[in-house]
């Protein structure tokens, strides 16, 4: 296993994954804040860490409907993120990791019915939270 060194690059960027933990973040806007507290940071820089921390279980990589490219999300104590839904608020941006038991019925009935396996690490399901409601 390959050491983990602690610089300033990651040092920043998990300061920006604790004031995001619920919010949903471009490699742009990780690029963006990086460059505005480190000189000389690049987007190599950010996807290599960006795709570290998606194998470590760090954060969760996924899809918007209306957007082009990748979202990420800091998983904070959920670090199987392909093992459950999220939700997102189209409000305020606010994901959400879903693990009630719900979710294995209906991963039953969605293969039972239709004989569809569901791939939760690319699953979202987009509404409007109780806060925004």
């Amino acid at each position: 296993m390959k050491t983990e060194y602690k610089t300033k690059v990651r040092t920043v960027l998990f300061e920006f994954l604790q004031e995001n933990p619920d919010r949903g973040f471009t490699a742009i806007d990780l690029l963006t804040y990086l460059q505005l507290n480190i000189e000389g940071v690049n987007k190599t820089t950010v996807y290599r860490n960006l795709d570290r921390l998606c194998e470590q279980g760090i954060i969760y990589k996924y899809r918007e409907p209306e957007h082009e490219g990748w979202f990420y999300q800091y998983s904070t104590e959920h670090t199987h993120c392909n093992t459950h839904m999220h939700g997102k608020c189209s409000k305020c941006g606010k994901l959400f990791h879903i693990e009630d038991d719900f979710v294995n019925e209906f991963e039953k009935n969605v293969m039972d019915n239709y004989g569809l396996k569901i791939d939760f690490g690319k699953t979202l399901i987009i509404g409007i939270c109780q806060a925004c409601s």
